[in-house]
């Protein structure tokens, strides 16, 4: 192998377009659809920048067929022309020079989404190809740019237009971003977002694929968005408070202006919270995060001290047990902000973060004295949150000590049947439906490697239970104290008194669901899946869970001299087995519940060399899921909904109605 040099001929620089084009990732947070998505937000947002200085209140985007993208606004027009201070023409310096700009100053744009000077340009640069137009000062102006390289010079026309605005359309290039094509539903959320956090601006969309067209605005703002949310039967009405300020994060820097909107509402239904600056989504939160949580801890536990609501030598309230029961956005503009990148997550200025605490401190004070009834429902809401919460994790000491419970011939799970084998490898369990399919599989399994769960009636539905119900439940317990390998709830942090998963745990190498070709054996099956879905769901991922086939039909051929049983697991595979038959001699019947079958017939259905197994994956319990959370979640409206949009697609005549 060559030896490689690394000398004084070794550092090299990207440059221009290249800056962006090779390593996308470092101005867009990404180079896939998130990337791409990020690309459009640069440049909506300086649109929005304009409709917010008063300078046109309608941003129009079009999602094309062809994959491109246009933002149109009706403000002053992006200066495209030349700028005698910087000795070229603006068009290079906004469309084709990164960190240039019209927002390091204070002077056009008091409180800015784009504040880094990058969006535009890196857009541009990211571009298969980008088209700009600009129509001011009696003239419109346009450029065209290819793979972020201008193709002609800059297009200069007198227009009588009085009407004053920018478009921008472009198309992402997939040699930039592994993908470029940005669902509807993404362009729908941004906008609506945007139309939330600024008042009065209209922003529609219209999508050519389909022809559907979109508006989004909201007067009122969020309050008017935690309005929606709450919906009729909020705990409390929707509350608004504003506050502006300025100070510095630290005292050797400038003073900054901050101006904040917050709404917030109580219920015992739904729970959101957003942070929005500079009407950028701030999905990580960062200082607005910690200013809420800090605030209304100290705002609730001062209010149930002072009504005196503690009970003797009672701990004090969490955040979790108020945002249980919160619905609340924080809407807030700074004339400097320090994002934690460029995509804007989260921002981390220190004084934003002390300004909005003292702000929802102060604010909260007023409400509780203005709104004393509903404040006296939230505080009780908020301390049952408080003690139900303590109460589980008082339970959850004796659930560790359940799962952790070594299974043994002297304390074994009831009615579970072990195998002789102890090596992990080769064993694996099938979870049965009842006592009578556990009496027919017993002597039709081995016993050197093949262990045995029945069952005892419906698992719980665990789409509907709350972890404490679920860690509640025998059946639930058993089967997870069974397989062995602990447990793991994603986005939601258990408890270290709860045994985390732990793979090198598991007691089998295929944990196997068994159970009739019937709806209530459908049923079971769907119950199972999206339990370990829940609770396990590495035991999907790393292919540990299958579903074992029983037939649904059971045929007796009589054409040969001695007649033959076959077996059929669907109605194509049914027809396959009887096509060019004598239909005399056929006897077709559908095949009794798995507690029926004699042990010889049910060795073939679980014995290794002759049975069909399906692996469930990820993607299949999902979507068994999805469709067990449709008909068997709280959610009644979605229910509702599909049941009316897909009646007529069932043959009602099927139905045994007796």
């Amino acid at each position: 192998m060559a030896k490689r040099n690394y000398d004084n001929t070794s550092i090299t620089s990207l440059k221009g377009a290249d800056r962006v084009r090779k390593r996308p990732g470092v101005i867009f947070g990404s180079d896939d659809i998130q990337g791409c998505i990020h690309g459009f937000f640069e440049i909506l947002s300086n649109s929005t920048d304009e409709a917010k200085t008063g300078h046109g209140r309608v941003i129009e985007t079009i999602r094309f067929k062809d994959g491109s993208i246009q933002v149109k606004d009706y403000g002053r027009g992006v200066p495209m022309d030349w700028n005698e201070k910087e000795g070229r023409y603006n068009h290079e310096l906004v469309f084709e020079e990164l960190y240039a700009g019209g927002k390091y100053s204070d002077s056009n744009y008091d409180y800015s989404l784009g504040l880094n000077g990058l969006g535009s340009a890196a857009t541009q640069y990211a571009s298969e190809w980008f088209n700009v137009t600009s129509v001011r000062d009696g003239y419109e102006y346009s450029m065209h740019y290819e793979k972020g390289v201008a193709v002609g010079e800059l297009q200069k026309v007198s227009t009588k237009s009085r009407r004053t605005g920018t478009t921008q359309r472009w198309k992402p290039d997939p040699e930039v971003f592994t993908e470029v094509d940005i669902p509807l539903s993404a362009f729908r959320e941004i906008l609506k977002q945007q139309a939330i956090v600024n008042a009065g601006i209209t922003y529609t969309l219209f999508d050519e694929e389909s022809g559907e067209k979109f508006e989004y605005i909201y007067p009122e703002g969020i309050q008017g968005y935690v309005t929606e949310l709450a919906g009729e039967d909020a705990m409390t009405a929707p509350f608004l408070f504003s506050g502006e300020g300025k100070g510095r994060d630290r005292a050797d820097k400038d003073d900054y202006s901050v101006k904040a909107d917050i709404a917030f509402c109580f219920s015992n239904k739904i729970q959101t919270i957003k942070y929005f600056h500079n009407s950028s989504f701030l999905e990580h939160g960062g200082s607005p995060d910690k200013a809420v949580r800090q605030a209304m801890v100290a705002a609730f536990d001062k209010e149930i001290k002072t009504r005196g609501r503690y009970t003797a030598k009672e701990s004090k309230i969490t955040f979790g047990d108020i945002q249980d029961s919160l619905i609340l956005v924080t809407n807030s503009f700074s004339t400097q902000t320090s994002y934690e990148n460029q995509t804007k997550k989260a921002i981390n200025n220190k004084f934003i973060q002390e300004f909005l605490s003292d702000l929802i401190k102060s604010q909260m004070l007023v409400w509780f004295i203005e709104h004393k009834s509903e404040a006296d429902k939230v505080i009780d809401q908020v301390l049952i949150n408080k003690r139900s919460r303590e109460q589980s994790e008082s339970q959850r000491i004796t659930v560790k000590k359940k799962l952790m419970e070594k299974v043994d011939v002297t304390n074994k799970v009831k009615k579970f049947v072990d195998c002789r084998s102890k090596d992990p490898e080769q064993r694996e369990i099938f979870i049965c439906e009842g006592d009578s399919a556990l009496g027919s599989l017993l002597t039709a399994r081995n016993p050197e490697f093949q262990a045995l769960m029945p069952i005892r009636g419906k698992i719980l539905n665990i789409q509907k239970a709350s972890l404490q119900s679920v860690f509640g439940s025998d059946i639930i317990m058993d089967l997870i104290r069974v397989i062995g390998c602990g447990v793991e709830v994603r986005g939601k942090k258990l408890p270290k008194d709860i045994p985390q998963f732990d793979e090198s745990r598991l007691k089998f190498n295929k944990v196997i669901i068994t159970a009739d070709m019937d709806v209530d054996g459908s049923h079971i099956v769907c119950l199972v899946a999206t339990m370990i879905y829940k609770l396990c769901p590495q035991l999907i991922e790393k292919g540990y869970l299958y579903y074992a086939m029983t037939p649904l039909f059971e045929i007796t051929d009589r054409t040969c001299k001695k007649p033959e049983t076959l077996y059929a697991f669907s109605d194509e595979e049914r027809d396959e087995l009887i096509a060019g038959k004598d239909p005399r001699k056929i006897t077709i019947q559908r095949s009794k519940g798995l507690g029926e079958n004699d042990p010889e017939m049910m060795a073939r259905f679980i014995n290794p060399g002759t049975r069909k197994l399906i692996r469930i994956n990820a993607a299949e319990a999902a979507e068994m899921e999805s469709w067990f959370d449709l008909f068997m979640g709280n959610d009644v409206v979605p229910r509702k909904a599909y049941i009316e949009d897909h009646f007529a697609d069932y043959d009602m005549s099927q139905l045994d109605l007796s």
